[in-house]
């Protein structure tokens, strides 16, 4: 066996790093910026009124209240934009364009809202209400930093300082597969022996939230001239190729069965559950092979499969938080691997550490308990036994 550890490093180098690709803005949320982004513009591009009101000289306010005439008319998007003489104003809209010689602006909300001559009521300071050009980006600034998420903040950003497109890492093609001639996919009805199929539901679902483009084979059945025939031609449009069932040491394990040889190698890790698994190439696409219980599947894509794509993807780290939490009742591991259990995670308020209890046993059958859980509770390798009380180390989901 080895480690849960040199497993993950192993899925993450057959990863490797996805390609830099340009897409457009409305395609990039969630995706992760491959390169640095400067501003080709300042952000404002230019000095502009922050509010509806009066672009004014601050000394013609000094004895205010006075009324001046209004000389001209700023709407939003003028480009005309005409000098303020002094001894007048200019009435002005919010993100207008101030006129040369104007240092403030006045809220209309101080004036008599005048349009010929107006009343202002206030004094004004230099600089009131303006938004200075660069204020917010100098042009050539630094604007997004490679390695960045792209969410709507900074989709927005880009839009702001005229990017139409954006350089990312290519989303992942994910081709899965679930294998087993006992599977059964609804609504079809089952009969004695047989059960339905869930792990490629799973797994494209976990999928699409880390951003992959995720093709489906449900329920191949435990024929390996059949895998062959129904998988190898999909490779082709794959980045990756993930399977569930068919790995383990007995009878009928057809992904086994039909990749040892072909360039992927079988392994047990140090882990329960999710203890037999396997990883390599096929035909040149990377491959992952997870066990077939529905427990093992998802424990296997919180260990390896999600930390090796956010890496692939660009991501700066693997995105679960680890915290340290005290048990609220006795626990036991099997010495020597790593043992995963489904926990609920509590953190009172005014509380440094939290508490956790587990939600199930360690079956990796029990998928309820999954759907009753928000962390996994992870044992070590040398702990066989934890005690009420104990502090543990907990994934947070």
């Amino acid at each position: 066996m080895i480690s849960v550890d040199a497993y993950r490093e192993i899925v993450t180098d057959l990863l490797g790093h996805a390609p830099v690709t340009t897409v457009p803005l409305a395609e990039a949320a969630g995706l992760v910026l491959a390169r640095d982004v400067f501003a080709g513009v300042a952000l404002p591009p230019f000095d502009n009124s922050a509010m509806d009101g009066y672009a004014v000289r601050a000394a013609d306010l000094a004895g205010a209240p006075v009324t001046l005439p209004v000389a001209d008319d700023i709407p939003a998007g003028r480009v005309d934009i005409k000098p303020l003489a002094p001894g007048t104003v200019h009435r002005i809209m919010t993100g207008a364009p101030m006129p040369p010689g104007a240092d403030a602006v006045v809220m209309v909300e101080h004036t008599d809202g005048g349009t010929a001559d107006v009343r202002i009521d206030r004094a004004a300071t230099a600089n009131d209400h303006v938004r200075r050009t660069g204020e917010d980006v100098e042009k050539g600034s630094l604007a997004l930093h490679a390695g960045t998420v792209l969410g709507h903040a900074q989709l927005g950003l880009a839009a702001a300082i005229g990017l139409a497109e954006l350089p990312v890492y290519q989303p992942l093609s994910v081709l899965v597969v679930s294998t087993g001639t006992e599977l059964v996919t609804a609504p079809d009805p089952l009969r004695h022996g047989q059960i339905y199929e869930s792990n490629s539901v799973m797994l494209a679902a976990a999928l699409r939230e880390l951003g992959c483009r995720v093709e489906v084979v449900r329920s191949v059945v435990d024929d390996v001239e059949e895998f062959r025939g129904i998988v190898e031609p999909k490779l082709a449009g794959a980045d990756l190729l993930v399977t569930s069932g068919g790995v383990s040491a007995g009878a009928y394990e057809v992904v086994k069965d039909a990749l040892t040889a072909r360039g992927v190698e079988f392994r047990k890790i140090a882990m329960q559950p999710g203890g037999p698994q396997g990883n390599g190439r096929w035909n040149g696409v990377p491959v992952v092979t997870l066990p077939g219980n529905p427990v093992s599947v998802l424990v296997s894509f919180e260990a390896f499969l999600r930390p090796a794509l956010r890496t692939a993807m660009g991501h700066s780290g693997p995105g679960r938080r680890h915290v340290r939490a005290r048990l609220t009742e006795d626990l036991s591991s099997p010495p020597g691997r790593r043992q995963y259990r489904r926990g609920f995670y509590l953190q009172a308020e005014g509380e440094v550490t939290g508490v956790v209890g587990p939600r199930g046993g360690p079956g990796s059958h029990l998928l309820a308990a999954f759907t009753q859980a928000n962390c996994l509770i992870v044992l070590p390798e040398d702990v066989s036994e934890a005690a009420e009380g104990d502090e543990v180390d907990v994934l947070l989901l």
